[in-house]
């Protein structure tokens, strides 16, 4: 009927079987229409980079982006599963200078820009076949055969849209600001872009003396963490409405904030005599010599003043260069400072200065030293702060001057972050802090880079300074002077093109920078469907998006520009639901890295455990947002306990099920008689598809998978554990009949369930269970509705009885190991304190737990007592040398009498040697303890009691289940079937001979045996066995 089930954990082998039976019959491709016709369900694929290998993280971000999408197409829904592909940007250029032997954009442009554009659209496909290889082997579903590019001209033309719809909302200018700048790449970078490449750092800060003009020993003591933006200052700042004092140490006169002065000077403190202190406003004006003279062309070298000042740090006085600081910038467009720049494009000092061609960075120490020499470095500090690198290169970036395009994100702050609000993050904290956060403090977004790969800003400027935006390649060919028919929309190919100016009638040029490669992800919404010049329909129907899943460091990366870009267009956030994932960190918590060599690759643990334990282990093991700890011996043990146990469970089903000849559709559920336990399975069954349904319909992956395990737990150690002989008996009616069909319909529901966790696993026990037993069944198990919940067979009280129940055998389990007790030796009873349940329970309890009775008492003061010990703490300074005493009469006295009296408010009083003692609560230290032959265990408010005192009869029925248990070891271990009937020999004394004889129908029947016998047949083997302190031969051979 069935197919043989193998019980090894062989997970992997089957998985590839399952993949090259989705391959065959393109059920992929099959799933993306079968719901056709269907309410639509929007999910966005954030777009990786394929010329970067994946790592481990992509196989988390993967596994939770495949889950939600297969649960929504079981329920009915039409899910979009787009692919895409972030092709532009630095990454694929840098990747290009490698391969070319370039080294920076000098060497790029002798090389040629045609022959580099070419080259990086090659290379963005370098690692293409790892990704599809790492997306399949992980059952990611996502159509890749019709995928979103980047670089595509339809995808660029609908960004050029998007560009010319901010430029008529007057949100699109170029302007000259302190921007964070990369050397090594030669450009500027996005606040989110640096956001995303913070490293905290160890650098020196230098406490510098700036001599008061016209003075001979009169300093203003100024603080920089950069000393070599120092050759470039022309101005010392304080806040107006600090106070600031004027102090005499030795020969020398200073100035600084008057707060920190006990911070710098430390000991010399008390040395120093204090002049005069007044506010910072009062010292505007005042005139210093330079340390450096650049001969500015302006008024320059004396002190000015502003609020952005502070007293955290340093001296109170900041030295400022406009050049490399946005504040400085600021305050040096205020008091109109001269614009000093001694720094060129490669971060490299000018010629003409001392430093001429070095990094300026690498500078720092030579600067130092000079100041030292001169006498004009009071001291210099290592401090560490966390400083942005490049996220690409990794280069340290400058905060410099540059001319640069920028969207005016500011102007439309209220309306980002109102939009952020109505979106659904998980975690809840990003909404108000990670993202709220930034966008509270956002900044206009500088949208140029000056490089080759990427959408070209569709930006044409004439000589008098006109300005054109370009929005379709339409407008492009009507203004355009020769555009060729199929241009492409790249440089330098568009870099030719020029057009007549609408206003002055001249040639305007394009600029030759190119867009932030986060404005090409950031539009993915409308860009994949060529919006609005194809498919726009189409697109408002499935915008915006119900969910999107990424790793926590592109709040301020992909979930930023999609939010940004589209506020910009259509006032709204582009998605509804966030779920926030976790990086991925080694056992011990570290990051993964190269240098720590805990680095794990995807095929590394893919291609040994297979991707439902990698998917599994990743759903349970904690909320997705918190960081995961990762190892291969975790995803095993977790494989081992969840797959292995369901496995098993299903393995057993198929084996009964084939020798009895178990047809589903001949005995279906609603015809058999349900037992107790087929009744609570069902009803916990449907419980659990009620709570997992309503968990994925909130994204609740760790609450909805822990529950399946815990199902699967009780599914295997409790209603299949003690319901295997029901499968063993003969025909197929009543109680078996019951058996077979509960657990089939609960491992098909089980199939259904899974099939979004673990989509493999699900589909091999699918295609077993349902289609080898109905013709008409859907070809996959994703192609299934997702489980319904059966209202019929759910029974809050059944369930609530049977969580008591196994709480009281969890605590009878309990007794037994403390009081060192066999479970197959039958105690006389067990009492129930706090809790109760219905006869046909306390039936399953002495079943389970080998004990005659279950009773329920009020109390049980009859079985335990507390043990009372003197509390020294307080009693040794009263009572002294009466300590012994009162240990002794403490340990005499009733426990329970003891607690009663101190739970009433009252004291305990006694005589020791003569002498009353009076004690309180605190003073006696009160633990649980048991009378002899008893044993308890108390936990919530329920208490269970073993009595373990034994009688002959008990001990001679201990001996029986003994043998039972050695003589079914002893089949398994000759390798007989299930089915086989054997003889039985034992060999023993008359006090296990006894017992044997009182048993001996009870042990043939649970054994499968056909007589016992003194003697075993010829050639079979004995084996000696200890049964409980008694010496034992047995032989056992098939009848």
């Amino acid at each position: 009927m069935f197919n043989k089930v193998e019980a090894n954990l062989d997970f992997l082998g089957r998985e590839k079987e399952v993949l090259a039976f989705w391959k065959k019959n393109d059920i992929f491709k099959k799933s993306l229409t079968l719901r056709d016709g269907c309410p639509d369900y929007t999910f966005y694929d954030g777009p990786p980079t394929a010329n970067g290998k994946p790592h481990i993280g992509h196989v988390l971000t993967r596994a939770m982006k495949d889950l939600i999408p297969r649960y929504r197409t079981m329920k009915g829904y039409s899910v979009l599963r787009k692919a895409g592909w972030d092709t532009h940007g630095l990454p694929v250029e840098l990747e290009v200078e490698k391969q070319l032997g370039l080294d920076g954009k000098e060497q790029i442009e002798q090389y040629g820009i045609e022959p580099f554009i070419k080259a990086c659209k090659e290379s963005v496909w370098k690692y293409l076949h790892e990704w599809e290889e790492m997306s399949d082997a992980v059952g990611y579903w996502c159509d890749m055969e019709h995928p979103y590019v980047t670089y595509h001209n339809d995808y660029i033309e609908s960004e050029w849209w998007a560009m010319k719809q901010i430029y008529d909302k007057g949100l699109l200018y170029k302007g000259h600001k302190v921007v964070p700048y990369c050397p090594r790449c030669g450009t500027a970078l996005s606040s989110h872009e640096v956001a995303q490449g913070y490293k905290n750092v160890k650098e020196k800060s230098a406490f510098v003396r700036f001599r008061v003009k016209g003075t001979e020993n009169e300093y203003l003591w100024a603080w920089t963490t950069t000393p070599w933006t120092l050759p470039s200052n022309v101005a010392l700042c304080v806040n107006p409405d600090e106070d600031y004092t004027k102090f005499r140490l030795g020969d020398e006169v200073a100035i600084m904030a008057d707060a920190l002065m006990k911070t710098v000077l430390g000991d010399d403190y008390e040395k120093a005599e204090k002049l005069e202190t007044v506010k910072g406003q009062t010292l505007v004006g005042m005139e210093y010599e330079p340390l450096w003279d650049a001969h500015p062309n302006k008024k320059a070298y004396y002190v000015v003043s502003d609020g952005y000042v502070t007293l955290t740090d340093g001296v109170g006085i900041v030295h400022i260069a406009p050049a490399f600081g946005e504040d400085d910038s600021r305050v040096g467009h205020t008091y109109d400072l001269p614009f000093v720049q001694l720094v060129d494009a490669k971060g490299c000092f000018t010629k003409g200065t001392k430093w001429e061609g070095r990094f300026v960075k690498d500078c720092d120490p030579d600067i130092l030293t000079e100041l030292k020499e001169r006498g004009n470095l009071i001291k210099a500090m290592e401090f560490a702060h966390d400083y942005p690198f490049c996220w690409r290169c990794d280069t340290p970036l400058l905060y410099y001057a540059r001319e640069t395009w920028f969207i005016k994100m500011t102007a439309v702050r209220d309306q980002l972050i109102a939009n952020n609000r109505s979106v659904n993050w998980m975690p809840e904290n990003i909404k108000e802090g990670r993202m709220g956060n930034f966008l509270e403090n956002v900044i206009d977004w500088g949208i140029s880079r000056e490089r080759y790969w990427g959408t070209p800003l569709p930006i044409w400027i004439c000589p008098e300074g006109h300005m054109h935006v370009i929005g379709s390649i339409k407008e492009l060919r009507e203004m355009g002077h020769d555009v060729p028919e199929n241009i492409e929309l790249h440089r330098p190919y568009i870099d030719a093109v020029t057009i007549t100016c609408p206003h002055c009638g001249k040639e305007m040029h394009r600029v030759k920078e190119v867009c932030d490669c986060w404005f090409d992800s950031g539009s993915m919404p409308f860009a994949q469907w060529h919006y609005p010049f194809e498919n726009k329909e189409r697109f408002e129907e499935l915008y915006p998006a119900q969910f999107i899943s990424e790793a926590v460091d592109q709040t301020r990366g992909w979930f930023y520009t999609l939010l940004a870009i589209s506020t910009l267009l259509f006032n709204r956030s582009p998605f509804e639901n966030c779920l926030v994932l976790g990086h991925v960190q080694d056992m011990e918590g570290r990051k993964m890295s190269k240098h720590l060599g805990n680095v794990v690759s995807p095929g590394e643990v893919l291609n040994k455990q297979g991707a439902d334990a990698v998917r599994w282990y990743f759903y349970t093991i904690g909320a997705p947002w918190l960081p995961s700890r990762f190892s291969a011996d975790a995803v095993g043990e977790m494989q081992r306990k969840f797959m292995g146990t369901l496995w098993n469970t299903y393995a057993f089903f198929i084996l009964y099920a084939n020798i009895d000849n178990f047809d589903p559709k001949a005995h279906p559920l609603d015809s058999v008689e349900l037992t107790l336990m087929d009744k609570w399975l069902l009803s916990k069954l449907n419980t659990l598809v009620k709570f997992v349904d309503e968990g994925l319909e909130t994204y609740k992956v760790t609450e909805s998978s822990r529950a399946i395990a815990a199902f699967v737990d009780e599914l295997s150690n409790w209603y299949v554990r003690r319901g295997r002989e029901r499968f063993w008996g003969k025909g197929m009616e009543g109680s078996k009949e019951a058996a077979f069909a509960t657990l089939y319909h609960v491992l098909v529901t089980l199939c259904k369930l899974l099939a979004p966790y673990t989509p493999f696993m699900a589909e091999n026990m699918y295609q077993n269970l349902v289609r080898t037993a109905y013709e008409d069944a859907p070809e996959s198990v994703h192609f299934c509705d997702f489980p319904a919940y059966e209202e019929k067979y759910v029974d809050a009280e059944l369930e609530k009885n049977m969580e008591a129940l196994l709480e009281v055998i969890q605590a009878g389990r309990a007794c037994r190991n403390v009081a060192n007790m066999k479970i197959r030796q039958p105690a006389a009873a067990l009492y129930v304190k706090g809790v109760s349940f219905p006869e046909d329970f306390a039936a399953l309890a002495r079943d389970e737990l080998n004990v005659k009775a279950v009773k329920f008492v009020d109390d049980a003061r009859e079985f335990t007592t507390y043990s009372l010990k003197p509390q020294l703490r307080t009693l040794g300074k009263k009572y002294g040398k009466l300590l012994n005493g009162i240990r002794e009469a403490l340990a005499a006295m009733d426990g329970n009498e003891v607690v009663d009296a101190f739970a009433r408010g009252e004291l305990v009083k006694f005589d020791v040697d003569g002498s009353e003692v009076v004690l309180e609560e605190v003073d006696v230290l009160t633990s649980p303890a048991q009378k002899p032959g008893f044993v308890a265990q108390t936990d919530g408010g329920v208490t269970v009691v073993l009595d373990t005192n034994l009688t002959g009869d008990l001990i001679r029925e201990g001996y029986a289940r003994e043998i039972i248990s050695k003589v079914q070891t002893m089949r398994k271990d000759s390798g007989f079937d299930v089915t086989d009937r054997v003889h039985i020999a034992i060999e023993c004394g008359e006090t296990l001979k006894n017992a044997v004889d009182e048993a001996k129908e009870d042990i043939l029947r649970a054994t499968l045996g056909v007589d016992i016998a003194d003697i075993a047949a010829e050639g079979v083997e004995w084996k000696d066995w200890n049964i409980n302190g008694e010496d034992a031969k047995i032989a056992v051979w098939r009848a």
